[in-house]
């Protein structure tokens, strides 16, 4: 495959996750001819919206309209494709329907690899419901008797980017990316996010902490600079044909 008609799928419990989480993923994916599609599946109307419910008058639609637009204008900086299936957040709940949705979305695109949250979280039981529903989907895209016919997924490899509390999480990065080259993409990406301002320096600081992990991850003999970066942790088996 060219990187022309590689794809990647990423899974957004929130609007706003996507943007702090993998920004920079995205922005360098799309920036190498990828098609990066992203699914958000609320938009973080009711419980990550506070600066917006503070304003007088504030309701649900229009919460939701001011959230989706946030998320349109990152999703756009940084070159990827975007949908809102809005199931609601805080709680979130699954249905089936859901489900086959992202199956359908998975065999069309047969993605080369897929970004959710990590496992656990208990701070936010949204973030750890859609890692479960990126996981199980993935798993109904690869069974032959499911709407047989279809052309059946691989096994694209499952990343979990980093959540807002690592170690409450038991989330460990075991892969980095070097985002230098598309923090300042990244960053234009993070400052749509008004709803939520409080966190564009905070995910700053933390691209540059992962930054300077990565560059010691490759040895201190490499002449390659890297100053931001993010961290995945791989959740599915690499094979390999050497170590």
């Amino acid at each position: 495959m060219t990187s022309k008609n590689k794809t990647a799928l990423v899974v957004s419990a929130h609007s706003a996750d996507f943007v702090w989480r993998a920004g920079g993923a995205i922005a360098y994916h799309a920036r190498q001819g990828w098609q990066v599609k992203i699914v958000c599946l609320s938009f973080g109307e009711r419980g990550e919206s506070a600066k917006l419910w503070r304003r007088p008058g504030m309701t649900l639609e229009q919460v939701k309209i001011a959230r989706r637009d946030e998320a349109q204008r990152a999703a756009d900086i940084l070159g990827a494709e975007v949908e809102f299936w809005d199931i609601g957040d805080y709680p979130m709940r699954v249905t089936d329907d859901t489900l086959f949705r992202l199956v359908d979305l998975y065999r069309e695109l047969q993605p080369a690899f897929v970004l959710s949250h990590s496992v656990k979280d208990p701070y936010n039981f949204d973030h750890p419901l859609a890692m479960h529903l990126t996981q199980e989907a993935r798993v109904t895209a690869q069974a032959e008797g499911h709407n047989p016919g279809q052309k059946i997924l691989g096994a694209p490899p499952v990343y979990a980017f980093e959540p807002h509390q690592t170690e409450q999480c038991e989330w460990m990065p075991n892969t980095f990316l070097d985002i230098t080259d598309v923090w300042e993409v990244k960053r234009r990406a993070i400052e749509c996010m008004a709803g939520q301002e409080h966190l564009w320096e905070y995910y700053t600081r933390m691209a540059l902490q992962r930054g300077v992990q990565a560059k010691r991850n490759i040895g201190i003999t490499a002449s390659r600079n890297i100053e931001y970066a993010e961290g995945y942790m791989r959740l599915t088996p690499e094979v390999v044909e050497t170590l």
